[in-house]
């Protein structure tokens, strides 16, 4: 498109403060300001603009209480590694390593964020928590994938393949891509990791008014995890699927330390249950935990969040003492391929939008780069558990946080979801493993460590232990390596070292 046509649009849409600077800028600076915004029709542009300056105007209003109408996922939709039977948990593990073995399963990474609350200029999963090892979250996760592919062709005699679908944004793309190549995947085969990218989204003030970050470039954000639908349909991912055989997608965060990817027990459980669409959750720690809850609203499966509902509900109790709105969402699913295609062919477009106040660095009349220290802009984004709404069967699985969920979210400096959880979490993990598979640790007077019930979440492990995910997926397999043995701390047990 010529420059004074898409200059045309913009000021169509209602957006002339774009271009204050035009006449200063080169024609490659002209080029790369218009192309930020090629994606949108002027019209698509002003009406995004809008719905951000009313969403503001919502947000700072009363927000809207759902508490008379939700009721809680009903126990026949709620499965659960705590309370499920032996046999049960066995039967749904053996039903996921098998579709797993026919490669009918894939993960999706949801990476397109930003490390702005931890503190770095990098994707998150090229994150090193301070484990002995020095591993990152990629190659934690890489690492886990290998050992899933092999359960799975060892307990059915194939050589099975779980590709890795990793949704990126415009941040994320090309340092995920070096950091892989660099580490040659991490052992995974390079044809089944699958990286795309996100669509952006323009950043607006508080008068609905597009943010400058440079003179030459409009201030974008990724549209939000939930931008995973239109970005399926962008880069073509669900004919790759179909194409490989995929069924079923587990959808996960890139910043849980602890997730299990393709997890064959929620996997079985799912496709026992014929679901379409699942949610893996754990128990809330508290009533006022800021966690979203998953639940019914109108009879249509959704998360709530903490802020939606009174006090009171968030306190509300069942007959046995346990929460009555307990599920707290992890951003942790099961989707068909099917149910995708459903989503991202025809519902995506009445999918709500949710706005994020943010600081959002610009520049001022005169062009000076201005950090604000206050939020002055709103990013719009939307979520992709938003879809639950959509299907057809839904199901929610309860799993135990201590050994699932642990989120890297900020910056040592805060209270908690910080470096130091997180390292504790795996290594907390890691050490009741290894003391399941029958080692002892040692002290310095070779003295047995006994253990002890010390919180995961705010104190060290008795013992430094690391297991490579190579060598066990979920603590399976170790009495082999580990039975009475005498282990000093810190403990790396490392397939190269066996």
């Amino acid at each position: 498109m010529e420059p004074e046509a898409a200059r045309r649009r913009i000021e169509e849409a209602g957006q002339e403060q774009l271009l204050r600077f035009w006449d200063e800028l080169s024609a490659g600076q002209r080029e790369a300001l218009l192309g930020e915004l090629r994606l949108l029709e002027p019209g698509e542009l002003a009406e995004h603009c809008q719905r951000a300056r009313e969403a503001y105007i919502r947000e700072g209003s009363c927000p809207q209480r759902l508490d008379d109408r939700m009721c809680p996922v009903p126990a026949e939709f709620l499965g659960s590694v705590r309370r499920g039977q032996p046999g049960e948990l066995r039967a749904w593990e053996e039903e996921g390593l098998c579709q797993i073995s026919q490669n009918k399963v894939a993960v999706l990474l949801l990476a397109g964020g930003q490390g702005t609350r931890l503190g770095v200029t990098y994707p998150k999963g090229m994150y090193n928590v301070g484990l002995p090892s020095g591993k990152t979250l990629y190659q934690i996760q890489a690492e886990r994938i290998i050992r899933l592919q092999q359960l799975a062709g060892e307990k059915y005699g194939t050589k099975c393949t779980v590709p890795w679908y990793i949704m990126t944004s415009e941040f994320t793309l090309d340092p995920t891509q070096k950091f892989f190549e660099e580490h040659n995947f991490f052992n995974v085969e390079p044809s089944d990791v699958v990286m795309f990218e996100q669509r952006m989204l323009p950043a607006v003030d508080f008068n609905g008014k597009v943010i400058l970050e440079r003179k030459d470039k409009v201030a974008m954000a990724p549209d939000g995890n939930g931008g995973l639908y239109k970005a399926l349909v962008d880069n073509r991912i669900l004919e790759d699927m179909e194409a490989r055989g995929i069924l079923y997608i587990h959808v996960y965060c890139v910043d849980n330390i602890l997730v299990k990817m393709a997890d064959p027990v929620f996997v079985g459980f799912c496709v026992s249950k014929g679901a379409d669409c699942g949610a893996k959750v754990v128990e809330k720690a508290y009533p006022a935990e800021p966690v979203g809850v998953v639940c019914k609203v109108d009879g249509i499966y959704q998360v709530v969040e903490y802020s939606e509902i009174t006090a009171e509900t968030a306190e509300k109790r069942n007959p046995d003492g346990s929460l009555t709105y307990n599920a707290g969402n992890i951003c942790n699913h099961f989707f068909t391929v099917e149910f995708l295609r459903r989503v991202a062919g025809t519902l995506e477009p009445s999918l709500g939008y949710h706005v994020a106040i943010k600081k959002v660095p610009y520049v001022d009349e005169e062009g000076n780069l201005v950090k604000p220290s206050q939020p002055n802009g709103i990013k719009m984004e939307k979520f992709v558990f938003d879809v639950f709404q959509f299907a057809k069967n839904f199901v929610a699985f309860e799993v135990i946080r201590e050994e699932e969920f642990s989120p890297l979210k900020n910056a040592d400096t805060a209270e908690k979801d910080t470096p130091t959880t997180a390292r504790r979490s795996l290594l907390w993990q890691h050490y009741r493993w290894a003391v399941r598979g029958g080692a002892k640790f040692i002290d310095a007077n070779s003295h047995v460590i006994e253990e002890d019930a010390r919180n995961p979440e705010r104190e060290d492990a008795p013992a430094v232990c690391e297991i490579s995910s190579l060598i066990s997926y979920a603590g399976e397999g170790l009495d082999l390596h580990l039975k009475n043995k005498e282990l000093s701390s810190p403990f790396i047990l490392e397939s190269h070292v066996l």
